[in-house]
């Protein structure tokens, strides 16, 4: 028995097969579905890169008792204090481990924007994670303190590098993009810290800190994974060819960060009317991309100069809450201690991991909430005013004792994470919001340079 094919009457009077109609809404969802996958996978690449990029830094923060005692643990901290009557320190504070986690890649974050558009995305993520791996190895083998903090340093030009880099490409990706970001640097924050407390605590796991170490370096191959098989890159982003010498820079002519560029799954018109699906950076035409981006070519260091002038008042006060977040952490965690009866019966350094742990919980908490809590940008300097207070209440207690337990001492170390995830990630959704796209990639850079803390 035949099938006869009905035909259907479309808006200008013409005849149109009812399979072909069929066969444009299969293709339609076929493209639908392909959109939705890519969308998934690129923001489940974007969460791991910023957990992957992130948790070296937070890693040696956490171990930094560990590494200055390098790694060995005295009579006296293996277990906790019955009766306090000063506190310990090391001959060299915590502080100097922060300083080698910081200054190395504020000197990148600084110098960034003035070569760092040049190097392609995919070369950039090599370095990173090359220098990811050898900071964990260095640190975990050493046998100085001298040659510990040089591991640290390696850390700190990794993570910085590959901070600018992820958010200059996440510019390139859907609106969500950012926010999977940022909650992945919180992940980082609380994974690292947990995952190194567990590992070390005499309670728990009780593995040395150098096996600690070496027990991390499976992270810079999920690193390499995530970049180089989950993750899809745009098209039009400059790729580099091993056997071809000439890509491993990103000719004018090819800037991998061409502002009016669409991704390749904006490119499926069903998508062009969502504005979930929008990348960070459009324009409606080509000849707008070629301006934008002569713009960007022409630019002096003095125009550049100009144009970082008005993210002061994002910078400011978001500097000034690392600067507090450093004070407390890296200068006063380590004399915050309990004896046995009021610090549930853990040692000094375990302690110390534990403060890291939750003000990394707090961190990732306000990171994670940023689309359910959004905090408007003239409030910003009210965040920074709070961490300064939150400084001089940690600095009175390392003076007076004044704090009874360390439970609400952990309460109080989780409120400061919860200040400083929000004010990252509100400043730089109000860069986003309040600054011209034009130059928004220089925008992003700029930006980062008051990001004192690799995303704390």
């Amino acid at each position: 028995m035949s099938t006869s094919r009905r035909p259907i009457i479309a808006a200008r009077g013409e005849n149109v097969d009812e399979e072909d109609v069929e066969d444009v809404l299969t293709s339609v969802e076929y493209a639908q579905q392909r959109r939705d996958e890519l969308l998934r996978r690129n923001r489940v690449a974007f969460w791991f890169l910023g957990l992957c990029n992130n948790i070296a830094y937070v890693i040696m923060l956490s171990a930094a008792n560990d590494i200055l005692s390098n790694g060995k643990k005295s009579e006296e901290t293996k277990s906790c204090r019955e009766k306090i009557t000063h506190r310990d320190c090391h001959a060299m504070s915590t502080g100097s481990v922060l300083l080698a986690d910081i200054l190395p890649g504020l000197i990148v974050k600084l110098t960034a924007p003035l070569y760092v558009q040049a190097i392609p995305f995919g070369l950039r993520h090599l370095i990173v994670v090359s220098l990811q791996f050898m900071s964990f190895f260095t640190v975990a083998t050493s046998e100085t303190v001298g040659m510990a903090l040089f591991g640290t340093v390696l850390a700190s030009i990794g993570s910085s590098l590959g901070e600018i880099s992820y958010l200059s490409l996440a510019s390139h990706f859907d609106n969500q993009i950012i926010s999977m970001w940022s909650s992945g640097t919180g992940g980082a924050g609380i994974f690292g810290a947990l995952a190194y407390a567990v590992l070390t605590d005499p309670f728990l796991l009780n593995i040395s800190p150098r096996n600690a170490l070496l027990s991390m370096l499976v992270l810079p191959i999920v690193f390499a994974v995530t970049y180089w098989l989950v993750l899809i890159v745009p098209t039009h982003i400059h790729r580099v060819s091993i056997l071809r010498i000439r890509t491993y820079l990103v000719p004018n002519s090819s800037e991998q960060g061409r502002l009016g560029s669409r991704v390749a799954f904006e490119r499926v018109e069903a998508q062009e009317t969502s504005e979930d699906y929008r990348p960070l950076i459009l324009s409606d035409s080509e000849d707008e991309e070629s301006h934008h981006q002569s713009a960007h070519n022409r630019f002096g260091i003095r125009e550049k100069i100009e144009l970082a002038k008005p993210l002061v008042r994002f910078m400011l006060p978001l500097g000034l809450v690392y600067l507090a977040e450093y004070f407390i952490n890296q200068g006063i965690f380590e004399l915050l201690e309990f004896d046995c009866a009021h610090g549930f019966g853990l040692t000094p350094a375990s302690q110390y991991r534990w403060y890291q742990v939750l003000y990394q919980l707090g961190v990732f908490v306000s990171r994670s909430s940023s689309d359910i809590i959004t905090i408007k940008s003239v409030n910003l300097p009210l965040l920074a005013l709070l961490q300064l207070l939150n400084a001089g209440l940690f600095f009175y207690d390392s003076l007076y004792f004044y704090v009874p337990h360390i439970f609400p001492m952990m309460l109080i170390i989780f409120y400061e994470g919860l200040l400083g995830g929000a004010s990252y990630v509100n400043t730089f959704r109000a860069v986003h919001d309040e600054v011209g796209f034009e130059n928004i990639h220089f925008w992003n850079l700029l930006f980062e340079c008051s990001n004192f803390e690799d995303f704390q």
